[in-house]
């Protein structure tokens, strides 16, 4: 079973969600945040379940859809263990979300 690790970029991803939607609800925001990170709890036993990122095909990223998030992540080759690098709002352009963090 692999293990599914949050990288600081996308912690700060989700401490952001958290804020906007606690400036309705903070308990609503509580719940929303252990969902979405439930959601990627079925990565540690089906790594690839994920689709591929279209936008960037020529890469490694893969990606789950949860709500209207889209949960960037890489699998890695040896250990097999997974490495969420972003949480973007799906009306968001990837690319530029992605240029903005990373500079790709």
């Amino acid at each position: 079973m692999g293990k599914v690790k949050w990288t600081d970029k996308a912690n700060s991803h989700l401490f952001a969600i958290f804020e906007y939607i606690a400036k309705d609800s903070k308990v609503y925001a509580s719940r929303f945040i252990k969902s979405l990170i439930l959601a990627t709890k079925k990565l540690e036993l089906m790594p690839e379940c994920g689709r591929k990122v279209p936008e960037f095909e020529t890469l490694d990223f893969r990606e789950v859809i949860y709500n209207n998030y889209r949960i960037i992540y890489v699998i890695s080759d040896i250990s097999r263990e997974v490495e969420i690098l972003a949480v973007i709002h799906s009306a968001r352009d990837i690319k530029a979300a992605l240029q903005e963090d990373w500079e790709l």
